[in-house]
């Protein structure tokens, strides 16, 4: 059998001299608290507090990131458990699924998967082998002994993993009843929610008409009026701050296009969207539109504003039709900013009072459009890498293409979004240390001194993303 071990000096330079200035920053942050400021965790898990099923249902059922290589190499989602929107029966035996993860694990050589997947089968289940198809069934009774124990309960990982506080996302129209049960508990995690509205303000999102309606029964509001449609966002802010503790919102748009009607002519679009009368072009405009609107918003209630652009959602009719969202289709575009986002900057950019954080799946438009504008207006900050570019690789293009444009204070620090809860420990700290990386280059380049390195590393590690979401 293979050893498998985690090698110390991991995504470090292979350069001694920044190796070892990448060691020393490491060391002094490494063990900082994990900030998750957005991801999509589910909070019954730290509600309810209940014995995760088992490996399968774990580390794989609910993981898009591991069933999306999967798939692209023939292997069927219901092969893999994951379940179909009319229920019909797919693979219900966790071994089975974990068997044939395990046929299929070199296919994650290389990627960001496997180094979150061995550091979670090192350092948090104790595994010291390879994961092969002659290991599976050590690996799957390994894990699954070790789910039973009361130290395996999400919130004693949640402890162990130094996590201070975890954001979930919701829909507009969750009654988030697990966040209500947080509230009313004594325990000291801090799990807060997201404000996600983009199931009522988006006229192309599958059920648009009937989510509308049960917007307007939950809010007591004309949501056929433009004036009682915003009130009755108002209103689901207002309770997502009060019952899940809401720093923020995100909006997962197509495109990160805004738009700055008059009121007059906001009437007659909403006419047109809630009537089922789109003209060519409507469905977006609206969006635009609600992006601004959001934005007003956060300057009244404070809550920070996530835009999350540029993912064709549901590329594949076939699975989304047999599976639904997130299931590992949704492919990144090109989307375009600087003037996408000119109408919400002309009325609000200047205003130091908002935060707007702008994440892109198009890297080309780092160093040409998002870092100037993040570097300019105060209401702009840079999200991380995110989904796609959340990897080594992908961090280090992102420093390289906007830390000297936008600097380091302009950023969000790290979020990992991610469901997968054991994956978060991991993610975070492969964002330490490729920061660590980049900050020991800078070191040793004579372009930064080790006194500001290590304040910078702490920054990005901890402080901004507390900073950035009012945590």
């Amino acid at each position: 059998m293979a050893t498998l071990t985690l090698h110390p000096d991991r995504l470090f330079s292979a350069d001694p001299g920044e190796r070892g200035i990448a060691r020393a920053l490491y060391e002094d942050i490494k063990d900082l608290p994990i900030i998750s400021p957005h991801g999509h965790t589910d909070p019954a898990w730290f509600a309810e507090n209940e014995a995760f099923p088992n490996p399968a249902e774990l580390l794989i059922v609910p993981d898009h990131y591991v069933f999306r290589m999967l798939y692209s190499q023939g292997v069927a989602l219901e092969d893999l458990g994951v379940p179909t929107l009319d229920g019909s029966p797919v693979e219900s035996d966790g071994r089975r699924i974990w068997q044939r993860f395990a046929a299929h694990y070199h296919l994650f050589r290389g990627t960001p998967s496997e180094l979150w997947l061995n550091w979670v089968f090192v350092e948090v289940f104790g595994l010291d082998t390879t994961l092969t198809p002659d290991t599976a069934d050590l690996y799957y009774d390994t894990i699954a002994e070790q789910l039973l124990s009361p130290a395996f309960r999400p919130r004693a990982l949640f402890e162990r993993f130094g996590i201070e506080v975890i954001a979930t996302t919701e829909g507009a129209l969750d009654e988030l009843p697990a966040h209500r049960a947080l509230g009313n508990d004594d325990w000291s995690g801090r799990v807060v929610s997201t404000y996600r509205p983009d199931s009522v303000v988006d006229p192309d999102y599958e059920g648009f008409h009937d989510e509308l309606n049960r917007f307007g029964e939950l809010t007591d509001e004309d949501v056929h009026s433009w004036k009682g449609y915003l009130d009755a966002h108002r209103k689901r802010r207002a309770y997502f701050r009060e019952v899940g503790r809401a720093t923020a919102t995100d909006h997962g748009h197509p495109t990160a296009r805004t738009a700055n009607l008059s009121e007059h002519d906001c009437e007659k679009l909403f006419a047109r969207v809630v009537g089922g009368r789109l003209e060519n072009g409507d469905a977006e405009t609206f969006r635009a539109q609600m992006l601004t609107e959001m934005a007003r918003m956060s300057l009244e209630d404070g809550m920070v504003m996530q835009i999350h652009p540029g993912a064709r959602r549901n590329h594949n009719e076939h699975v989304f039709a047999r599976f639904g969202r997130d299931k590992g289709a949704d492919i990144p575009s090109a989307t375009e900013y600087v003037e996408a986002l000119k109408p919400l900057l002309d009325e609000l950019g200047n205003n130091p009072a908002l935060t707007v954080i702008l994440f892109t799946l198009d890297e080309d438009s780092y160093s040409r459009e998002l870092a100037p504008l993040a570097g300019h207006y105060p209401a702009l900050r840079l999200g991380p890498p995110w989904w796609f570019h959340d990897s080594p690789e992908g961090m280090r293009r992102y420093r390289e293409r906007i830390s000297e444009t936008a600097g380091f204070y302009n950023t969000a620090g790290f979020n990992d979004d991610t469901r997968a809860f054991l994956s978060i420990p991991a993610r975070h700290d492969v964002a330490r240390r490729m920061d660590c990386a980049w900050l020991a280059k800078l070191v040793a380049d004579h372009r930064l001194d080790e006194t500001a390195a290590a304040e910078l590393a702490r920054a990005l590690t901890y402080d901004l993303a507390k900073q950035a979401y009012n945590l």
